[in-house]
C-alpha cells in the first residue's frame, strides 16, 4: 500500500482524474493534484483536504514544482497530444515513474516512438494506456497468449451496455479526428494502414449469455498499439459494439452520471480476446462496470506494482509487457471479472 507516499495527478479535477485520486486515497498515497485550471483544481483540493499545484504543459518549471516530492505521476489529462510529452519530460528530469491513461492512437504511438528507447537506457519506467482502452485489452491478449511466443492474429471485441463519453473523450477524438484526417487506422501484417473506406459491420459471438451482437470491425482502439509493441501478433483488430459506437457519435449523448456512492455510471462491459495460432483458438474475459472508474484500480494497481519492483522490463512499455498479466487480472477483482478459456480448434 502507499504509506503516505506522494504521487501527482495531472488532470486530477477530470471525470476519471477524480477515480484515479480516490482510489490513491483508498491504497494509502496522498494524491497532490495538479492540472493547468487553478479554480477547478483548489475546488477539488479544498473538497478533498489535499495539496493542490497547479501546472501547465507549456511551463516546464511548473511541472517541475507540481512532481516536486512526488514518487510517481499519474497523467490524466487530455488531449493527451498535448500532454503526454510535457509532463514525461517532467518525470524523466525527476527521475520517477510516468504512468498515464491515453486512449488516443496517435498520442500512445508518440510516446513508444519517442521514448521506449531513451527510458531504456535511462531505466525509467514509462506505461502510456494504463486504462480501459489500452491496459486492460494488453493484459488480457498478453494472458490469453500464455506460453506462446507468437500468434497469427489477435482480436479485441468490446461490448458496452452504452457509452456516454465524458468532455475529455470528446476532446481528446477531435484531436485525432483533426490529425488523421478522413484516414482511420488499422494494423494488418505487422504494419499500420490508413484507410480511407468506411469499417464493417459484423457480428461478434460473446461468450453466453451475451451471445452474438453487432459490432463495428476494425474499430481501432489503443490495445492495438500496445499490443504490436510487444507481442509477435501481426494482425490486431478491435471491435466495437454498434449501440455504443452510436452513442459516442451522437452529439447529444450526454456525460456519464453517477448510478452509485461510488460515482461509477450504469454503464456495463465485456472484453473479449481471441488469439489464433496453428488451428488453435485462446480466449480471455473480463467483465465489469464504468469504464471510466474501472480505469483507476487500473493504473493504481500498475503503479503499485511499479513501485514494489514487480516488473519484468523497464522502458516505455505496455501493460503485458512490464507486468505479469494473468496475475495482475487476478488482482482487480473485485473491479472486474476475469476468465481464461480452455483452447480449442477453429476452422
Amino acid at each position: 500500500m502507499g504509506s503516505g507516499q506522494l504521487v501527482t495527478v495531472f488532470g486530477a479535477y477530470g471525470h476519471t482524474g477524480r477515480f484515479v485520486v480516490a482510489e490513491l486515497v483508498a491504497r494509502g498515497f496522498v494524491p497532490v493534484l495538479s492540472g493547468r485550471n487553478a479554480q477547478d483544481l483548489d475546488e477539488f483540493a479544498r473538497e478533498l483536504g489535499l495539496e493542490a499545484r497547479a501546472a501547465s504543459v507549456d511551463d516546464a518549471a511548473s511541472l517541475g514544482r507540481a512532481l516536486a516530492g512526488a514518487v510517481a505521476v499519474i497523467n490524466c489529462a487530455g488531449p493527451f497530444a498535448s500532454t503526454t510529452g510535457p509532463v514525461i519530460e517532467a518525470a524523466l528530469r525527476a527521475k520517477i515513474p510516468y504512468l498515464d491513461v491515453a486512449a488516443e492512437l496517435e498520442a500512445n504511438l508518440d510516446t513508444f516512438a519517442h521514448y521506449r528507447e531513451r527510458a531504456r537506457d535511462a531505466a525509467a519506467v514509462i506505461v502510456p494506456a494504463m486504462a480501459f482502452f489500452g491496459g486492460l485489452g494488453d493484459l488480457l491478449t498478453t494472458a490469453a497468449m500464455g506460453d506462446w511466443t507468437e500468434a497469427e492474429e489477435a482480436h479485441i471485441a468490446y461490448a458496452l451496455s452504452s457509452w456516454h463519453p465524458t468532455a475529455g473523450t470528446r476532446r481528446s477524438g477531435a484531436v485525432s479526428r483533426e490529425r488523421r484526417g478522413a484516414r482511420r487506422l488499422r494494423y494488418r501484417g505487422g504494419q499500420w494502414e490508413h484507410r480511407t473506406d468506411a469499417a464493417p459491420t459484423l457480428e461478434w459471438t460473446f461468450p453466453e449469455p451475451m451471445g452474438s451482437r453487432p459490432v463495428v470491425g476494425e474499430f481501432t482502439m489503443a490495445d492495438v498499439v500496445t499490443v504490436a509493441q510487444h507481442l509477435a501478433v501481426p494482425d490486431v483488430t478491435t471491435y466495437m459494439t454498434t449501440q455504443a459506437v452510436r452513442d459516442i457519435a451522437a452529439p447529444e449523448t450526454p456525460a456519464p452520471s453517477a448510478a452509485d456512492d461510488s460515482g461509477r455510471s450504469d454503464q456495463t462491459f465485456l472484453v473479449d480476446v481471441v488469439v489464433r495460432s496453428g488451428g488453435v483458438e485462446r480466449r480471455a474475459t473480463a467483465g465489469g462496470q464504468d469504464i471510466y472508474a474501472v480505469t483507476a484500480p487500473l493504473v493504481v494497481e500498475a503503479l503499485e506494482r511499479v513501485l514494489g519492483g514487480r516488473i519484468r522490463t523497464v522502458g516505455a512499455v505496455s501493460a503485458g509487457e512490464i507486468f505479469d498479466a494473468t496475475d495482475f487480472l487476478h488482482a482487480l477483482a473485485p473491479h472486474i471479472t476475469f476468465d481464461l478459456h480452455p483452447q480449442k480448434q477453429y476452422a
